[in-house]
């Protein structure tokens, strides 16, 4: 038996929003998903994440929200963690930190599926190391199920990669996220790991990832302070398809997802 994954680039503000409750559902339906993951941290107006926020992306069909380097920034966030399973915070912040990075979930076919978010150290805030924390996730994981998913939320594309080839043959998936950038090397490593660098952004891409493009070009030229509002046009919904051999955990194939707002259902790409 297969299943297939959905796993969703960063939900920029109501833009992004909007597209996954628009596009989401039908998506679902149309090509038989069975497991839907949505990276949330800049669900807020482009920045961090709230309660209320959270189950309007779960009721449009996530199984699981994930977070990035944006975790905090919302206050609201601090009880969402402690309380609801459903939603993940980098695995490699301090041990003390609220929430969790990993978890077990069960598929609408009842195979159960584990995830981990882990962030990168290039260029981001100090973290602890993703490579030994993501090891470590592997293996409650897998205690559980062969069914992995690794989210790498890191600015450079080298480091995503690495991470991916270091676990490749041993998890189901590797997807990252954070740059807003859809990339176009999805593949599945030898052993059966899925690979994409980048899903990109669900959200506006007329913009400068995500933001108004004015505004960013401003602060470029000069310096100063401008206001980077949320972009409001030309919306996509962005990620990928995977399909996941259950018995093994093995990956079979991996397609991009490129939904234009109003347009479904588009995608671009294709991998095996």
């Amino acid at each position: 038996m297969e299943i297939q994954v959905l796993v969703v680039g960063d939900v920029v503000g109501k833009p992004g929003r909007q597209v996954l409750k628009d596009h989401l559902p039908g998506l679902i339906e149309d090509r038989g998903i069975d497991f839907v993951v949505v990276n949330g941290e800049n669900a807020a107006q482009g920045s961090g994440i709230t309660e209320s926020l959270y189950r309007e992306l779960i009721r449009a069909g996530a199984d699981v929200v994930t977070l990035g380097d944006h975790t905090w920034r919302r206050k609201e966030v601090l009880p969402l963690l402690q309380r609801e399973s459903r939603i993940l915070r980098p695995l490699n912040f301090p041990p003390a930190a609220i929430g969790r990075g990993s978890a077990v979930y069960q598929c609408r076919k009842g195979v159960k599926v584990g995830v981990a978010v882990v962030l990168g150290r290039i260029f981001m805030e100090p973290v602890d190391c993703p490579f030994r924390a993501t090891e470590a996730a592997i293996q409650q994981i897998k205690a559980e199920t062969p069914i992995c998913l690794i989210e790498v939320h890191a600015e450079a594309t080298s480091e995503k990669m690495a991470l991916g080839w270091k676990v490749a043959g041993r998890v189901s998936c590797v997807f990252g996220t954070h740059t807003h950038v859809p990339t176009a090397d999805e593949r599945v490593l030898p052993g059966g790991t899925a690979f994409i660098t980048d899903l990109g952004m669900t959200g506006p891409y007329d913009s400068i990832i995500g933001r108004n493009k004015h505004n960013v070009i401003y602060k470029f030229e000069t310096s100063m302070h401008a206001p980077f509002d949320v972009a409001t046009d030309d919306v996509h919904l962005a990620g990928a398809l995977v399909r996941i051999d259950a018995q093994s955990g093995r990956a079979v194939a991996i397609e991009r997802v490129w939904v234009p707002e109003g347009r479904y259902p588009e995608r671009a790409g294709n991998g095996a």
